[in-house]
């Protein structure tokens, strides 16, 4: 009778061992698949955390996302953001770090908020007094729905882009602009005042042409740099483009026919093609 007992309590034993042993290693797919995007944004990254949720026929927005009701921007875990540097947001200045992304949707003018509690879940413990930042924004109806929450970055420059929030038929597109102009500025300044052989000439004419800085102080840079490399067509490009941009045409012309003249010799059929832009811009 023991002897009997005891073979049932292993069996039993067993069979909730396995049962168990199966449990822990079924997977099944997330309903609501989980991405992360990362852009490149001035000296830093952006980058988003987030999960995905479908459409699967509901009314979204006034619907399963009440309006004037704080959404986690996704499902699941509440999305984060992560700014490497400091960056402007939507025209407000925020400090690099990690922060939780919600959203107040309505019919037009959303909510968009940064809150410093950035691991929650959802946002059922979401709480105003710890936001770092709310801010409205306009959405936009989009022709072709969106089955699945969407993310994206666009329109993207060296110094701006756009998060775009998209699901089913609407859009939300949320701008932001780099703030490392100072430290860019202060450390070409600081280079270019040392070891004439070691100055970023290339980058530092380039950044200050681009970006609307001191002219004078990039066409000196340009004079310096032609003289220590004056078989360099890239030069003479910058030095064109500079020229051209402070109103001298003819001095633009004639240093960008240098230029073609140079990428001829070497066949730089790149700086060709750039130099010859010039010349026929200020011809223009």
């Amino acid at each position: 009778m023991k002897k009997s007992f005891y073979c049932l309590c292993f069996m039993l034993l067993a069979c909730c061992t396995t049962a168990q042993t199966f449990a822990q290693e079924l997977r099944i797919p997330e309903a609501s698949s989980t991405q992360t995007i990362i852009q490149d944004f001035g000296l830093g990254k952006i980058t988003v955390t987030y999960s995905r949720p479908n459409v699967k026929g509901r009314k979204i927005f006034g619907g399963i996302n009440p309006y004037g009701q704080v959404w986690r921007t996704g499902a699941n875990a509440a999305t984060t953001i992560t700014f490497t540097e400091n960056v402007i947001f939507e025209g407000n200045k925020v400090p690099a770090g990690t922060y939780a992304l919600f959203s107040i949707p309505e019919e037009t003018d959303w909510t968009i908020i940064l809150n410093k509690t950035a691991k929650q879940w959802g946002a059922y413990g979401y709480k105003q007094e710890d936001d770092v930042l709310r801010v409205k924004v306009k959405s936009r109806p989009v022709d072709e729905k969106r089955e699945t929450f969407t993310m994206q970055f666009a329109n993207s420059t060296t110094k701006t882009t756009e998060l775009y929030l998209v699901w089913d038929n609407t859009a939300v597109p949320i701008r932001l602009q780099t703030d490392d102009d100072a430290q860019i500025t202060a450390n070409i300044e600081k280079l270019m005042l040392g070891d004439k052989n070691k100055r970023p000439y290339f980058n530092a004419i380039q950044y200050f042409y681009e970006n609307d800085k001191d002219l004078n102080k990039a066409m000196q840079w340009a004079l310096e740099a032609e003289q220590m490399e004056p078989n360099g067509p890239w030069y003479k490009l910058w030095k064109a483009r500079i020229q051209l941009k402070m109103g001298e045409k003819a001095k633009a012309i004639a240093t960008a026919q240098e230029g073609v003249n140079l990428a001829k010799a070497t066949n730089d059929d790149e700086y060709v093609r750039l130099n010859q832009a010039v010349i026929t811009q200020a011809k223009d």
